[in-house]
């Protein structure tokens, strides 16, 4: 009897503890590297997030976007926060579930020349060098490609694409050594305030590109996924102003969680993979 009694009051103090004891939700972010610029960016959004669901959440820091991957298919991370061109990548390799767009304002390609120089119109360019930034971006690769596609120019075919960082690029511009870059409005306004004596102009644009987009991976818990997906209906206002704490998140400010979003959204995407001759979304361009 002793015993019993021993036993029942033990399993009442360890049911606490193991209720405290479960794992917590992890969460990562496909384009930054390490835990201390992660939690340097998302630091805050990690408490606000907690507040909201009442949730354990664990910021997870990935090496790339393919060990994003690795982790979601291995069930290391349960919830990623992706851009536009991978996430068209990552629904082919891991079938997440969408829980939420983030908006990001004035988020848009560009084709960039200088104001002084002889391309008047994107038909200037056919058979000129034209850089573009990191390869597979969206919004200084594949949206740049797609803008200038939407216009009649075929990549690879009535100009040379070149793969240049876009502050080589500038100086290459500059220079006379290329003719134009793709970029994004953010890059063009940082471009004025580094070279205030340069003159630049937009010869080409496109339309706003599809939002940044937060997945979980497949076989996450329903319950869980649901009360994230209810936070950032209910409380987006406070997660904004959370994720806004980090420096490289201000290109979110203005913006809104969307709800409403679904795959069929981002196929303006997959045209744009197409545009510079990339037909399967089983790998990441340049990896």
């Amino acid at each position: 009897m002793l015993r019993r009694i021993l036993a029942a009051a033990i399993m009442a103090v360890s049911l606490p503890t193991l209720a405290q004891a479960a794992d917590p939700i992890r969460f990562a972010v496909t384009d930054i590297e390490g835990l201390e610029a992660l939690q340097q960016e998302f630091g805050a959004f990690e408490k606000a997030i907690e507040k909201s669901t009442g949730l354990d959440l664990e910021l997870f820091p990935v090496g790339n976007r393919t060990a994003a991957v690795e982790a979601m298919n291995a069930g290391q991370v349960d919830f990623v926060l992706t851009g536009p061109a991978e996430y068209v990548v990552l629904k082919e390799l891991t079938k997440p579930e969408i829980v939420v767009a983030w908006q990001r304002p004035d988020y848009f390609a560009q084709i960039v020349t200088l104001a002084s120089g002889p391309v008047k119109k994107v038909q200037d360019l056919k058979g000129k060098v034209i850089s573009f930034g990191s390869v597979g971006s969206t919004s200084q690769h594949l949206g740049p490609a797609q803008a200038l596609a939407d216009l009649g120019l075929d990549y690879g075919r009535d100009y040379e694409p070149k793969i240049i960082s876009r502050n080589v690029a500038i100086e290459a511009l500059i220079r006379g050594d290329i003719s134009a870059i793709g970029m994004n409005f953010g890059h063009l306004q940082k471009a004025r305030k580094a070279y205030p004596d340069v003159a630049f102009t937009v010869i080409a644009r496109g339309r706003d590109l599809p939002n940044d987009i937060l997945v979980a991976r497949a076989g996450a818990d329903k319950d869980v996924v649901a009360k994230v997906r209810k936070a950032f209906a209910e409380d987006g206002q406070s997660l904004l102003a959370a994720v806004l704490k980090g420096d490289d998140n201000k290109k979110y400010e203005g913006g809104f969680f969307l709800s409403s979003v679904n795959d069929a959204d981002y196929d303006y995407v997959r045209s744009m993979y197409k545009t510079i001759g990339v037909e399967s979304f089983t790998s990441f361009v340049g990896d």
